[in-house]
């Protein structure tokens, strides 16, 4: 609760000793809201329904830099009457003798311009908005609670234009038209969950739908050009699904499950309650999916609607229960798709990770509220991979169970995981939890002795270390063992490649384009088959190394590569037109149409990843001209924090070239 003058607790002085959720109990919010387009602004009319735990003169709800009127209060089933309250401290105070035991409803209007937490953008010149809440609380744009431990059942609906779609959390209980031609679209939920897990969406979307085995309605949304990317986009979706209701035992505990990509995301996912939004920087085709699709986010942000949203942590303290436990369950999704190798890789390249950040001297507890998400989520997982092989599935399986069971839809802290499993397991688990989550040090030995013990695949990966003994690297890309024991090979010692080395898969082929830089004249023929393979990322590494080792055939390259556009932030197209300015004898295209299409990628009507790409390249051949600079200082006061600091740093630089 944030610090409130000193003066102002005379007014309210039970709230100045305790936390609210000792006096009040909001239970339910209604909201009918209008996102005014052109002035950035969204105008809402709430209630709020709440029982009265102890009595009080005043509550409050967070709101910053709101305006309210047609402040009322209904006691129980009475007629509405005018209520006094306050606006202070980014919060509305509603006074009154609030008595123990009552129910109370309270309404009001709202205006508010947010500056986080809801942001409105255009997209193909289409306006889009949506949410992210965490971090930046909701409070920026919806009257509510930023304390994650009062948990509300919210309800939201607005009058929309026919051409759009309004997605919010829960259930659509209402989509009918309206005499002036407008849509009224509803959305209800029936269990409570915390405030920054309120979340909407507006914009142009198609959707498609699938029904999981328990009959849970499964919605995904994608932009109407995007039709033939659904399929490769959501893959497995419904896959990981079934098996994270079975795998966790306990039902889904939301109607529906819904997930939306948007426009300049400033994550990955966010697991909004019934509703995932995302990066539509993971909406793939069938060859992006090679690269870079969306499965581990997918089956993360799922898991969280158990953990985080069903249960959600009292503190930051507390992180690692929502995050740990995304992170391993994601990984047991994975499994059931993509296999035991899969599963066992991912698990070491987070003790690798975790022993490097020891190694730098930035370990810490698991319990710091100040740790790195690689704590809370590599971590986490760990803490949980190597407690279930320590009390055996069964009884990690019952105590996830239990654990979800006693506190479904209220906050958690880690000694209520721990005692769980405790009561199954019989014993202690004191020396347990100090090892691996209260120790500064992460155990990284003991992590990898565990998967060395579990898994044949990680003993082969670990043999083959050509740093440490060369002799067999050779033998290794011939024969017998795995992809990514190839690629650990041809990271080491790249001049070991051959010709039969590029009959192998396409992450082995990935490989070579990436450390295969130097390319001799013998392989040729075999690196330029690189430029076919389904893999975005094959294509551009393979594209340079070529036009850079032969310079004589750049046309023949360019030519080959030209209609290849790449993922959405656009690798493949930028590289091409960056090497073509780059070729004078390569006559093909217009230079300077292509110039300016690479000054059109900053423009802010493309993501935050096109725009810092499209700068980098033009500072590469520098060229960042009048319209990039233009471009780089709107960039600064850009919605997502890395694109500004990109831009920053950038005008720097620029700056001390000019000096």
């Amino acid at each position: 609760m944030k610090k409130i003058f000193i003066a102002f607790c005379v007014f309210i002085s039970g709230l100045c000793y305790a936390q609210q959720t000792d006096y009040v109990d909001y239970k339910k919010a209604n909201g009918l809201l209008a996102t005014v387009l052109d002035s950035s602004t969204v105008k809402g009319k709430v209630s709020y329904s709440l029982d009265i735990i102890k009595a009080t003169d005043s509550i409050f709800l967070n709101a910053v830099n709101m305006t309210f009127e047609n402040v009322e209060i209904r006691v129980g089933e009475s007629n509405a009457q005018p209520l006094d309250f306050s606006y202070e401290d980014h919060k509305i105070y509603f006074k009154y003798q609030f008595k123990k035991g009552e129910s109370y409803t309270v309404y009001f209007d709202y205006s508010v311009k947010p500056k986080k937490a809801l942001y409105f953008l255009k997209r193909e010149n289409e306006p889009q908005v949506w949410t992210q809440g965490q971090g930046k609380f909701t409070s920026h744009w919806f009257p509510s609670l930023d304390d994650v431990n009062d948990k509300i059942i919210f309800n939201l609906s607005t009058v929309r234009d026919p051409a759009y779609t309004f997605i919010s959390n829960g259930l659509n209980t209402v989509d009918s038209p309206l005499p002036d031609g407008l849509m009224k679209t509803s959305y209800q939920m029936q269990k409570p969950m915390s405030s920054y897990l309120l979340a909407l969406v507006y914009g142009k979307y198609n959707k498609t739908t699938e029904t999981s085995k328990s009959g849970i309605p499964l919605e995904f949304y994608y932009y109407p050009e995007d039709s033939l990317n659904v399929e490769s986009t959501y893959r497995y979706s419904k896959q990981m699904f079934d098996f994270l209701e079975n795998e966790i035992g306990f039902p889904y505990p939301w109607q529906i499950y819904k997930q939306v990509p948007v426009h300049d995301f400033l994550y990955a996912g966010m697991e909004n309650t019934s509703l995932t939004i995302f990066s539509d920087a993971f909406v793939v085709d069938d060859i992006g999916f090679n690269d870079k699709n969306y499965v581990n986010v997918n089956a993360h942000e799922l898991a969280h609607q158990w953990f985080g949203d069903l249960v959600t942590a009292k503190s930051g303290e507390h992180h690692w229960l929502q995050e740990g436990f995304a992170t391993y369950y994601a990984l047991l999704a994975e499994r059931d798709v993509f296999g035991d190798n899969y599963f066992y890789f991912k698990l070491l390249e987070s003790v690798l990770e975790l022993s490097r950040q020891d190694l730098t001297g930035n370990g810490t507890s698991l319990l710091d509220p100040k740790s790195s998400s690689l704590t809370f989520y590599q971590r986490g997982a760990w803490v949980l991979h190597a407690l279930r092989k320590q009390v055996g599935d069964v009884i990690f399986k019952k105590a996830v169970k239990r654990y979800l069971e006693k506190h479904q839809f209220s906050n958690v802290e880690t000694s209520d995981f721990i005692k769980e499993v405790e009561n199954l397991y019989g014993q202690s688990l004191a020396h347990f939890e100090n090892y691996w989550i209260k120790n500064k040090a992460f155990p990284y030995e003991e992590a990898f002795a565990i998967l060395k013990r579990q898994s044949t695949f990680i003993n082969e990966y670990a043999m083959v270390d050509c740093e440490a003994k060369t002799s067999k690297c050779a033998e290794y890309l011939k024969y017998y063992v795995s992809d990514e024991a190839k690629v650990k090979v041809i990271s080491q010692m790249p001049s070991l490649v051959t010709s039969d080395v590029f009959k192998n898969s396409l992450k082995v082929r990935q490989a070579i384009s990436e450390h295969v830089t130097k390319i001799p004249e013998a392989l040729k023929d075999d690196y330029e088959s690189l430029l076919d393979d389904k893999s975005y990322v094959t294509i551009e590494n393979a594209l340079y190394n070529l036009w850079v080792n032969f310079p004589l055939e750049r046309s023949k390259y360019l030519s080959k590569t030209r209609k290849i556009i790449g993922f959405n932030d656009k690798n493949v197209r930028m590289l091409w037109i960056v090497l073509n300015l780059s070729t004078p004898y390569y006559e093909a295209d217009n230079k300077q149409e292509l110039f300016n299409e690479l000054i059109g990628f900053t423009d802010e009507k493309y993501n935050a990843d096109v725009r810092i790409k499209a700068f980098n390249y033009l500072n590469l051949i520098n060229s960042c001209n009048e319209a990039c600079q233009s471009n780089l200082e709107l960039a600064k006061s850009h919605h997502n924090w890395r694109l500004v600091k990109f831009a920053k740093e950038f005008s720097e630089k620029l700056d001390k070239k000019e000096d």
